[in-house]
């Protein structure tokens, strides 16, 4: 097993922490937020699934939590499991946001430097959002 390639993304956002988290961690705002590939997100018995560019996925986030964690995991169509680790933090008044991309094995440089620049894009449209 060798380790993948990473690139650790962040946003300041001026909006205190557990505003933030409350806002990400409702799979119902992805939407309005993550904008590059997302279309709706809808329960159901089985949990969340949005539906993205790439078809339907399943997202499952770690318990609410104190802490500020948000690291979840999407299901893909082709059903490999994709886990994101991601943060809200404390930053003074504000807050930081952080999300750490994977370069998975079939993914192409190139096609990974795309997936940054729409993590990047999306936070920056969740730090708009937020600042309103």
């Amino acid at each position: 097993m060798s380790v993948r390639r990473s690139k650790v993304l962040s946003v300041s956002i001026d909006c205190p922490s557990d505003r933030v988290y409350a806002f990400v961690s409702n799979p119902e705002n992805f939407p309005k937020w993550v904008t590059s590939f997302v279309r709706s997100a809808e329960r159901t018995p089985a949990g969340w699934v949005m539906q993205t560019t790439g078809g339907p996925v399943a997202i499952e986030f770690v318990p609410q939590n104190d802490f500020g964690v948000l690291d979840h995991v999407a299901k893909l169509p082709s059903g490999d499991e994709v886990r994101s680790p991601m943060r809200v933090v404390p930053n003074g008044d504000g807050s930081e946001v952080t999300f750490i991309l994977f370069q998975l094995p079939e993914m192409s440089d190139e096609q990974f430097a795309e997936d940054a620049g729409m993590i990047e894009r999306d936070l920056e449209t969740l730090k708009r959002i937020l600042e309103q």
